[in-house]
This record gives C-alpha cells, structure tokens and sequence, in this order.
C-alpha cells in the first residue's frame, strides 16, 4: 500500500489541469495592457524664432517742444481725416477737385499766405531801410538829450535785447532739432531694408516651415519602426503567455497520465508473475499439506495415543484456504497492453514544452516577410502631408511676395541714398540759416554792448563817440541780414512746415489713431490692388485693424487670415488610408501551431490502448477473497507444538517419537512451503489494491469527478484542434492593440501640427513690429524732429521782425548827441546855444 499515495498524486494533478484547461480560453479577452500607451513624441519646433525689436525714441528735453508743435499743428489742421479725398485720390486721381484741397488744406493756405505777407514784406521794409540809410534818414543822431529821449533809449534797448534772448533761444533750438533730423535720418534709412528683410523672411520661411513640418513625420515613423523590429517576438511571447497555463496543465496532466500508465502497467504485470508463481506453488503446497494430513489422521487415530482427539480434529482441517486458480486471469489484459508504454511520456512532455517555448522565436521567423511588408508601408509619407506645404493657401503667392519684398528692399537702397544726400543739404541749408540767424544774435548783442558801453562813455569829455557809431553799425549788419535772408528763411520754413504738417496732420495723427487701419478696413476704400484679401486670394476680408492687433500679440497668420476658411487642414492630416494599409498588413500576420502536437503518435497509441485494454474491469475483488483467506485453514506452528507436547504425554515412547517427527515436518513443511506462499499473497495484496484503486479511473470516470484517460485524451484532441484558433484570435488582439498604440504615434503627430501650423508657424509680430517701427521712424524720429526744427526756425524768423525794428531804433541812440542839455541851463537858453565846431564831430 505503500505506493498508492505516489500514483494518486499524479491524478489530482491531472484533474486540476484539465479543469484549468477548461476555464482559460476566455482568458484572453480584449486587453492591451502587455503593450502599454504610446511613449510621449517631443517634437523639435518648426517655427522659426522671429521678433522684431521694437524701436521706441528715449525721452529728452526736447519732448515738450514736440508736444507744442503738434498742439500748433492741431490747431492749424482742424479738419478730421479726409476720408472721401483719400478715396478719390486712390481709387480716382482724375476726380479729384482743387478747391477739396484747398479746403482741406485752409489751416496751411493761411500760414502760406502769412509766409506770402513776410515774403513781402521783410524785403521790403529793408529795401526802404536801405533808401533811408542813403538819404540819412533812418540812422540819424538824437539832436538833444532829454528826459523822454533815455526813456525811449532805455525801452527799446530792452526790447532789442528780450527779442535777441528769444532769437538766441530759437536759433539754439533749432540747431539742435536740425542735427537731430540729421542724425535720426541715417539709423532710420537704415532700418527700412531691415524690416523689409523680416517681412520678406516671414513670407519665404512659411513653405520651408510647413515642409519642416511634414519631414518631423519621420519621427512616429522611427517609433513604429522600431516597434515594429520586435513586433513578432513580442506578439510570440504573448501567444505564449497567455496560453502556457493551459499547455503547461495539459501537458503536466499527460505526465501524470503517463507516470500513471507506466506504474498501473508494472503492477498488472507484477501481478500476472505473482499470480502464476502462486497457482504454480499452490499444487505443490496442496500435495505436501495432503500427505501431512493423511499421515496425522493415521498416527493420531491409534488406539494408544492418549489425549490425541484436539489434535485429530485441527489435523482434519489442515487443508488449503486460499484457492488462487479460481481468481480471473489477467493474459489478456497483459496481452492488449503488450508493448506498453511505447511511448517515453517525461521525454515527450519535455519535447513538447520545448516546442512551446520557442513559440516567440517561431513567430519571429514566420512573420518576417509580413514584418517587411509592414515595414515598406510605415516608411511611406501619407499623401496628404506630401502636399501640406503646396496646398497652403498663396504658396505661390509666397514666392512672389518674397521676390516683390526683395526687390522693393534692393530698389529701395538707392533711394534711401539719395534721402541722406538732400537730407545733407537741407542739414547744410539749415546750419547755414541758423547760422545768419545767429550771426544777427550777435550783432544784436554785440551792437547793445557797444551802444551801452558809448552811451556811459558820453559823461567823459574826451569821449568821441566812436563806440556808440560802432555799436550802431552793428545793429545795422544785424538788420541787413535779416532783411536778406529772409526771404530763403521763410520759404525752407515753409517748404518743411508743409511736408512735415501734412505727415503729422494727415498720416501720423490719423495713424496713431487707428483712423488709418479703419479707413484700410471700410469696403470701397482701397482700390482692389491694394485690398489685402484680394491680394492673398482669401474668401473672407479680412479686418486689417484686427489683423494688427492679434500680430501685436503674436498671433499666427493662421489666425489672423483666418484660413480656416479657405484651407480644410484635416483633410491633410487624415490618416485613415495610410492606417488602413497598416491594418491590411497586419492582418497577414499568423501563427502556425502545427509543431505543438502535445501528444505524440506513439503516446497516443498507448492511451487507447489503456483505454480498450479492459484494465478496469478485472474481478479485483475476487483476487481480494482469496487473498484475505489464509493460505492454510489450520495453524500449522500452534498444531506442531501441540504436537510435541502430545509426544511428551504418551506412554508409548515409539508412538511419541512418531509424534516429535511429525511435528518437525509440520514445522519444515510450514518453513519451506507456507511461508514462501503467504509472503507472495501479500505481495499479490499490495498490487491487486493498488490495480483496484487506481485502473478503474483511468478508464471510467468516477462518482467524486477525478478525471480518466479518455477524458485526457479529448482534452488534448480538444487543445490541439483549438490551439491554432485561439493563437488566431490572440493575435487579432494583440494585432489591434499595436494598430492602436502606433496610433497614439501618428496622433500626437497630428495634433501637434494642427498646434503648430494654427498657433506658431509664420507668427506675425514682424508685420506688426514694422508697422510700428516705421511709425516710430516717420513720426517720432523724423516728423517730430523734422516739424520742431521748422518751427523754430519759424520762431526765429517771425522775431526777425521785432529785431530789426528794435535794432533800427535803438541804433539811432547809439549815436553821439547832437546838442547834450545841461542841468543848470534854461531850456530857452539851451535852445539858443550855438556849440563849438570842435564840440561835435560827425
């Protein structure tokens, strides 16, 4: 019995796979946790870095005489930004009338004629200061000092002197506006080719742009790639994964079946030689105990055996218990299973896992070629982004814009040249007029110090006059010049007030306004080669204020053009063809199976021939009477002591040694024949429960549900036959499971160009920036400038007025006095007075 145990283990282990086998086919259902999410792309931006720095003029002391002149020019243009002229002269230059102009215009026709009027007039009044100073009429000597005569003399000197403080003012001013013009038109000049160079960059950079987008495709093509190197081991390793539980039970179930068949086949065999060794031994032990019994029956029945009746009667029973002829015979059984086990089970099981094992390298090879397939389709562009650049709205618009921009910045060096050139001049003209201008500051302060200094000359009486002529002269240089240049002063005024006005009045104020980009913005406005939408071939205007506004902020023309509308993305960035071919592909992925028989020709042929070989039926329990029956009825040691002690009671001493011997071959006969016999019986025992316990299950199932043979045999018939289908099934799954994590790849590829293309690629702030900037450079660094020189320079002409009037009259006290009143004198007396000829020198 010790060895039932060991063959009961291997079916409850045979049981418990087989019913793992049952439950696990659904274990495969959709899930793609193997696999994992698709790892995060990081995408190298395809929008180039570009920013126009921005041009702001630093404030400085000059900043308030800005101020005023716009404040003078408000108030010399009052009229609102002419929209109707603009328009006609854009769209209709013929239609244009004069007298809109004019009108438009009535704050400058004023100052024209005012500069008209001093055009006139300045000539003039020198051309008759001339005349008088010839006739000596305009210079003349006081003839007498008095009270009234130093008051004047004193009120116009202040005059002339407050007017040149002011013409110094002017004159300084204007020297330092005039060099600022000069300094700013250089840089400004400058700047022009370089913000047609960002514009023009941002313009031909937005094809390369788009085609740095497209080329990034090869980055989730890499991923997928690489996943795809290790697609078919992994797909074979999961084939194996999820189906090793029920290879491995099935496999340790025919193992067990296996160890099962060899050690049922040892035992029945074993009980066929005990058997047969037992009928064999039966006769002779049959003959010996017969003998034994006759001759105890005739010794023991003598008349002179005293106390023999006991003994005759166990001697009557010594005859065979146990009769193993009658057991049913197992040559049959031995016959059916001649030559089994056939097959090694450990060796094949081993095999087999093997075989299994090398389920991912088997895969491996057999999907190569669809590997390579695959391969072949992943490396290929979808079509749609092979034309993402071209298809992008004024692709080729882009080209000639960028070819126009190139142009007008090369045209544009030479003109920006000659700018500098007459921008030399008018800086010389200018330094040369405010130069006059500071000449006549001089002789105006020059002149007043002499005529003072004569003036406190005149008490000394050897004063003779000469520094207060001197002084005189002066003045009148100072009046002469400005009568002369006053002519070119006026008209430089006025030819710069005109231009620089009119950019302040009709383009700065209406441009920092935003009354410009409304104007741009109103329908009929703009002629048709000048509207922007119809220029970039849009289907929808587009609002160039809102335009302006969302490139400040650095929107993309996306955006700000709203192509949306006239540029379907998506359809570019569809990838159900190019992820169809993929599926395709992947559909030809398979799995043969075929190599996994799990059970052998040669162990099959063992199963059935267990199966069909009758080893459960035999009569076991009939081998269980016979064996339970003692192998002699009779206790042949209890009756051979019996015996001896019978021989020592008779009083026959032949009859007692007869006794003694029959006794000792008793004992012989138990000794050689008996014992050899029992010890057979119970080895016969040992098999005989063991074949009972353990063949029926291997034959017919049980009431307690253990499994048999034939249900193992259907298991593996049943596993073999779905095998093929189940690895089918995983691989679609697993299959669909990389389409979509490769997905995720090509997903986050499309959004992320979808983000580029609508938030980053051409980013307008180089537009905005330039109309900024070349605000900045018009208004800030040239009109304003540009405006303040002139109306300083207009400052300082209209106090040429004053000056020349204050210097012509105070020249005229700078003379010597003709006839000096003296404090103790009478007036008649003075009156009377007839000087010296030496007392008065002219």
């Amino acid at each position: 019995m010790a060895r039932a145990p060991g063959l009961l283990a291997p079916l409850l282990g045979l049981g418990l796979g087989l019913m793992l086998a049952l439950s696990l086919p659904g274990s495969w259902a959709a899930d793609c946790g193997s696999l994992g999410p698709a790892a995060h792309l990081t995408f190298a931006p395809a929008a180039r870095s570009r920013w126009l720095a921005p041009r702001v003029r630093a404030p400085g002391p000059l900043d308030h005489l800005y101020g005023t002149v716009r404040s003078f020019l408000s108030a010399v243009q009052l009229n609102p930004f002419p929209t109707e002229l603009v328009r006609a002269l854009l769209n209709e230059p013929a239609s244009v009338k004069v007298d809109e102009v004019v009108r438009y215009e009535a704050g400058y026709v004023v100052c024209a004629v005012i500069a008209g009027l001093y055009l006139l007039v300045v000539p003039t009044a020198g051309l008759c200061f001339w005349c008088c100073r010839d006739h000596r009429r305009c210079r003349g000597p006081a003839k007498m000092e008095h009270k009234e005569l130093a008051c004047e003399r004193g009120t116009f000197m202040t005059f002339l002197l407050l007017t040149t403080l002011v013409l110094l003012i002017g004159v300084v001013c204007a020297f330092v506006t005039n060099q600022r013009v000069h300094e700013q038109t250089g840089p400004s000049a400058e700047a022009v080719p370089q913000m047609l160079l960002s514009l023009r960059h941002l313009v031909s950079d937005v094809p390369q742009e788009l085609q740095a987008v497209a080329q990034q495709f090869s980055l989730p093509q890499k991923h997928v790639l690489k996943d795809l190197d290790d697609i078919a081991t992994n797909l074979g390793s999961t084939i194996h994964t999820q189906l090793r539980s029920t290879v491995y039970d099935t496999l340790a179930s025919l193992r067990s079946l296996g160890q099962a068949l060899q050690v049922s086949v040892d035992h029945l065999r074993a009980l066929n030689t005990t058997l047969l060794e037992l009928q064999d031994r039966q006769q002779d032990l049959e003959r010996a105990v017969s003998v034994c019994r006759e001759r105890l029956h005739d010794l023991l029945q003598e008349p002179g055996c005293r106390g023999c009746a006991e003994s005759l009667r166990q001697a009557g029973d010594l005859e065979l218990g146990a009769d193993f002829s009658q057991v049913t015979h197992v040559d049959d059984v031995l016959h059916r299973l001649k030559g089994v086990p056939e097959a090694n089970f450990s060796s094949m099981v081993q095999e087999e896992n093997n075989t299994f094992n090398a389920l991912p390298l088997l895969a491996s090879l057999q999907m190569a070629d669809v590997v390579k397939e695959l391969k072949k389709a992943v490396a290929q562009q979808p079509r749609g982004l092979k034309t993402l650049a071209k298809a992008f709205p004024n692709w080729e618009a882009a080209y000639r814009w960028s070819q126009a921009l190139e142009k007008v910045e090369n045209s544009s060096r030479p003109y920006l040249k000659e700018v500098q050139r007459y921008e030399k001049y008018r800086w010389i003209v200018g330094c040369v007029l405010c130069s006059v201008v500071l000449l006549v500051v001089v002789c105006n302060l020059v002149g007043l110090n002499l005529g003072i200094w004569g003036l406190s000359a005149r008490e000394d009486p050897s004063h003779s006059g000469a520094k207060g002529r001197a002084g005189a002269r002066v003045l009148n240089v100072g009046v002469c010049l400005s009568c002369l240049f006053a002519a070119p002063l006026i008209l430089l005024v006025f030819s710069t007030f005109l231009v620089g006005g009119n950019v302040q009045t009709l383009v700065c104020r209406s441009w920092e306004s935003g009354e410009l980009y409304k104007f741009a913005d109103t329908p009929g406005n703009l002629p048709p080669s000048m509207n922007l939408s119809h220029l970039l071939g849009l289907k929808k205007n587009v609002s160039i204020l809102l335009a302006y506004q969302q490139c400040r902020k650095g929107a993309a023309l996306w955006r700000v053009l709203q192509l949306n509308d006239s540029y379907d993305l998506e359809t570019y960035l569809d990838m159900s063809q190019y992820m169809a071919s993929l599926e395709q592909e992947l559909q030809n992925l398979k799995v043969d199976l075929e190599n996994v028989d799990l059970l052998s020709p040669a162990g099959h042929r063992d199963l059935q021939a267990l199966q069909s070989s009758g080893l459960g039926g035999l009569q076991y329990p009939g081998f269980l009477i016979q064996i339970q029956k003692p192998v002699v009825n009779t206790n042949m040691e209890k009756l051979a002591h019996e015996l001896e002690g019978l021989a020592q009671t008779q009083g026959s001493s032949v009859l007692g040694k007869q006794l003694q011997e029959e006794a000792h071959r008793l004992r012989n006969l138990y000794q050689e024949k008996v014992l050899p016999q029992q010890s057979l019986v119970a080895k016969l025992n040992v098999t005989v429960r063991v074949l009972a316990s353990s063949a029926p299950k291997l034959q017919v199932a049980s009431g307690d549900g253990r499994l048999e043979t034939s249900r193992v045999m259907d298991r593996v018939t049943h596993l073999k036959g779905e095998l093929p289908a189940w690895a089918t099934r995983i691989l679609r799954n697993e299959s669909e499971c990389f389409l979509t994590r490769e997905m995720g790849y090509f997903s986050q590829y499309t959004a992320w160009v979808r983000e580029e293309v609508t938030q980053h690629i051409a980013t307008c702030q180089p537009l905005s920036g330039a109309l900024d900037n070349s605000r900045v450079i018009l208004c800030d660094m040239m009109a304003d400038p540009w405006n303040a020189f002139w109306f300083c320079l207009g400052w300082c002409a209209f106090f040429l007025l004053p000056s020349v009037i204050f210097a012509i009259k105070t020249s005229k006290y700078c003379h010597p006095i003709w006839k000096r009143l003296s404090s103790s004198s009478s007036e008649e007396t003075q009156l009377f007075h007839i000087p010296r000829v030496t007392s008065l020198k002219l």
